[in-house]
């Protein structure tokens, strides 16, 4: 698969200024791609991430896959930077470089990240200027990708409340907040609201590094398969980068909220007659025929960007990591990615224990729920079938990647039925905070995984929700139709209220 292949011409899509497609990468980037190396997670075979091929109209090729057939994961040595929060600090660099226990090595990475969360987000005169800083991904640049500031595409992203909802920790005056944590049975409980993202969901973490990648590679096009959030925020970051993008999306199974979004954002939308997991199959032989660059959760620098949200919700907990997460699963991307966040921040002495991870599925699309039953001796396809539409997926892309991540953390795979997402999303919803259906698999899971033992009610924990109320106004919320209008008198509101 060549990147800018004559599959998309020159002039098509964005404008004929930013097709321009190059035979060789800038010194820069070519330095930074030549220190990252992709491993299979099947074989452990090692890749860079582009590859030289003379037929391709740029002579250079991603790589998504391992010859096994394998997703692949990004390795990358992280190095302290010099420059941060020290500048004429010649002491402290030495210190830096001299430090060699792991609580010091640990303290001066959550001194880089915590004195970059406390900058205001001031524009400055220069208009090259970006606020890579406030971005809640960019802020840990050198745990994700260290690009070079002027190919970064950001809104920002990030940045996503934490609310504590539990019933011991939820703020005095939350009654609607606590009600999530009665319902849950938990006493130290906070929900991350990933709908707060700029396009509304999770997605926009993995997005802006990967259109940073694509932006890097000079590719001029981008597409995806999707059940409507991949789409969304892929269309919004792609129109900010002047890509062309394509999204490959199963016909009649998108929300309206999400379907709307990607069209708005001027993507060419490929409505399929199939599920997502076909979409996610055409989707994939079409980039590699016509030179599209995929940014599915199959490439695997979205995968890093994602990994944000674990950092992010360890830096909000000041450092301190939480006994469980839970979290819907779909795709198994943000499993793969924030277990990845986590064992890297325990591997830098940012954390001193790693969470548990429970991994939430619609009993209708299990396929990982399935497979861990059998201690994950096979891999299990299904026809998925929820209300949850954002997990409505039977054979998940990123299946080996979660494994590992539910084996290494002593994670756990239930399943809720579409009754209990829905009853779940109530709670959140007249709570105040709202989410879309998909998200109250988190809330579902908890209040199950609570009664049956597995989680205990004074453990700490957290649940990610992905997306926001808006992304389905249909599913789970009361529709008025044909209600009741009042003349214009106190008389007549009165005897509504009073009904």
């Amino acid at each position: 698969m060549a990147i800018n292949s004559a599959g998309l011409q020159p002039g098509r899509g964005a404008g004929k200024e930013n097709m321009q497609s190059h035979a060789t990468l800038v010194p820069e980037i070519a330095a930074l791609l030549s220190a990252i190396q992709l491993r299979c997670v099947e074989c452990s075979a090692l890749y860079p991430p582009v590859e030289a091929q003379s037929s391709s109209a740029t002579g250079l090729v991603p790589r998504y896959r391992c010859e096994c057939g394998g997703v692949l994961d990004v390795e990358l040595e992280f190095t302290l930077p010099k420059q941060v929060g020290m500048q004429g600090d010649e002491e402290s660099w030495h210190l830096m470089e001299r430090a060699s226990n792991a609580s010091a090595v640990g303290a001066l990475w959550r001194q880089v990240f915590d004195e970059r969360a406390s900058s205001p987000p001031i524009w400055s005169i220069s208009t090259d200027k970006l606020l890579l800083d406030y971005s809640g991904v960019w802020r840990y640049r050198e745990l994700i990708l260290p690009a070079p500031e002027r190919y970064v595409i950001t809104r920002p992203e990030g940045n996503t409340n934490l609310y504590p909802v539990g019933m011991e920790n939820c703020p005095v005056g939350r009654i609607g907040h606590r009600q999530i944590g009665t319902y849950a049975g938990l006493e130290l409980f906070f929900l991350k609201h990933e709908g707060e993202n700029p396009s509304g969901s999770f997605k926009d973490r993995g997005m802006t590094a990967g259109i940073t990648m694509a932006n890097m590679l000079g590719a001029s096009a981008v597409a995806c398969a999707s059940t409507g959030n991949t789409s969304a925020s892929l269309a919004a970051y792609a129109a900010q980068a002047g890509m062309r993008s394509i999204v490959f999306l199963p016909a009649g199974n998108v929300a309206a909220g999400k379907l709307a979004q990607t069209m708005a954002y001027g993507a060419t939308t490929v409505q399929i007659e199939g599920d997502f997991d076909a979409a996610m199959q055409l989707v994939e032989q079409v980039c590699n025929e016509l030179g599209i660059y995929l940014l599915n959760s199959l490439n695997p620098f979205r995968v890093e960007g994602q990994k944000a949200i674990g950092f992010e919700l360890l830096q909000q907990l000041d450092w301190q990591a939480p006994d469980w997460l839970i979290l819907p699963a779909g795709n198994l991307g943000n499993i793969s990615a924030i277990g990845k966040a986590f064992r890297q921040a325990y591997d830098l002495s940012l954390i001193t224990q790693i969470p548990r991870i429970a991994a939430i599925q619609a009993a209708g699309a299990n396929p990982f729920y399935q497979s861990y039953q059998q201690q994950f001796q096979k891999r299990v396809s299904v026809k998925a079938d929820t209300v949850a539409s954002a997990i409505k997926i039977g054979n998940p892309v990123s299946y080996a990647r979660a494994r590992a991540v539910i084996e290494a953390c002593d994670g756990i795979v239930a399943q809720v039925t579409d009754e209990e997402i829905l009853a779940a999303k109530e709670i959140i919803d007249r709570s105040g905070i709202g989410c879309e259906p998909a998200s109250a698999a988190t809330l579902a899971g908890a209040h199950k995984l609570v009664a049956e033992g597995v989680i205990k009610r004074d453990e700490r924990v957290v649940g990610i929700l992905t997306g926001n109320l808006l992304k389905d106004n249909v599913t789970g919320i009361p529709q008025q139709r044909n209600s009741a209008v009042v003349k214009p008198n106190l008389d007549a509101v009165r005897a509504m209220l009073a009904q």
